[in-house]
């Protein structure tokens, strides 16, 4: 197998039929990262283009890109304002021009969604969800509506209280769905598109495993079922999904090692619909592969190595052939090709050097 390191070249050097390109969310406390970064990565030779997109970001560990690529959103899970920012993003250049910051909402945000008319984040330590509106140009407004959680669970150091992980809308575009770890319920809120105040109210809710700790969830591609990935305990859970409501289906794990700890992280589908990946981190540092079959069934594939440590988000390519791995704690990406017939990965020995990366979003 060949191995290439991770080269910065100058742009022009990829080949248009190889190549593919992502932004990189990162931490930049207490590492040598300078913010987003824009990574173009040659498939054929393995050649990199990595760039610094902007500056103009503090710990910026979560992207949206909106559907037309015009516009990029983020957010500073630990700056000293924990705000939300807008970006006007060139696609070409991979370059980042700062539209607006806004404050976030809640404490530590997580997690951001967008949709044509507005933009969410999840704020983690703030236990609560926040919405903002999108104008015409890009920009951020203030805060039009923070939906506090409450509650607890039984894990006595991480569940005290609410930890809102994630927000995600529904492929309907009627509904958001929130993950609370520290709470162990995934809430669905009916989504008005058209109201400039409170487009959020509360709709339904499930309360999953005590102790698992929802963290991530997908939809599967005909939008009938929820994978909800849950962080403390490694569960897997597979939830029927209709109109906004939410019925638990099954349960299933990507603990497949009895002596490895539990800390997964990100989960994806392939753009076919048939597979289902998961990211543990722990002591396993693994990514776990599982076949959708009828009425949402998952049947585990198998688990391979990332090849590094901390694999806090990962993505798969649009076309389904690659998935790229963010390895937050060994400062590194790694690529995997994909069989598209069985689901199974294989190291291409492709990486691409990046200080602390943790969210890769495609363009």
């Amino acid at each position: 197998m060949l191995l290439v390191a991770a080269i910065v070249l100058s742009g022009g050097i990829l080949k248009a039929d190889n190549a593919y390109r992502f932004l990189v969310g990162t931490y930049t406390s207490g590492t040598s990262s300078q913010g987003i970064y824009s990574l173009g990565i040659d498939m054929g030779t393995g050649k990199t283009d990595i760039k610094v997109a902007t500056t103009d970001a503090q710990d910026p560990s979560y992207l949206a890109l909106t559907p037309d690529k015009k516009f990029a959103y983020s957010i500073s899970e630990r700056g000293e304002n924990n705000t939300l920012s807008a970006y006007a993003f060139a696609s070409e250049s991979g370059k980042l021009t700062l539209i607006n910051t806004v404050y976030a909402g809640g404490e530590a945000p997580c997690y951001v969604a967008v949709s044509a008319n507005h933009a969410f984040c999840a704020n983690y330590l703030g236990g609560s969800l926040s919405a903002f509106a999108r104008k015409a140009d890009g920009a951020l407004s203030d805060t039009v509506q923070v939906i506090r959680h409450t509650g607890s669970s039984i894990d006595p150091e991480r569940q005290t209280k609410p930890y809102v992980h994630q927000v995600m809308l529904a492929p309907d575009g009627r509904f958001l769905l929130v993950n609370d770890l520290g709470t162990d319920y995934v809430t669905s809120y009916a989504y008005n598109p058209n109201t400039e105040k409170a487009p959020l109210q509360l709709y339904n809710r499930i309360k999953l495993k005590n102790g698992s700790g929802p963290r991530h969830l997908t939809f599967s591609k005909d939008g009938k079922y929820v994978y909800v990935l849950q962080e403390i305990d490694g569960s897997l859970s597979t939830l029927s999904y209709k109109k906004g409501k939410l019925k638990l289906l099954a349960v299933t794990t990507v603990i497949r090692n009895s002596t490895a700890t539990a800390g997964a992280a990100d989960i994806h589908i392939s753009p076919d619909g048939k597979f289902l990946y998961a990211t543990n981190r722990g002591t396993a540092n693994d990514i776990s592969c599982f076949s959708i079959g009828r009425k949402g069934k998952l049947s585990f594939v198998e688990q391979v190595s990332v090849q590094g440590v901390g694999p806090r988000n990962f993505t798969v390519t649009a076309d389904g052939k690659y998935i790229l791995v963010g390895n937050q704690r060994t400062n590194q990406i790694v690529v995997f090709g994909r069989d598209e017939t069985t689901g199974k990965l294989k190291d291409t020995g492709f990486r691409a050097d990046i200080p602390a990366p943790v969210c890769l979003v495609e363009y």
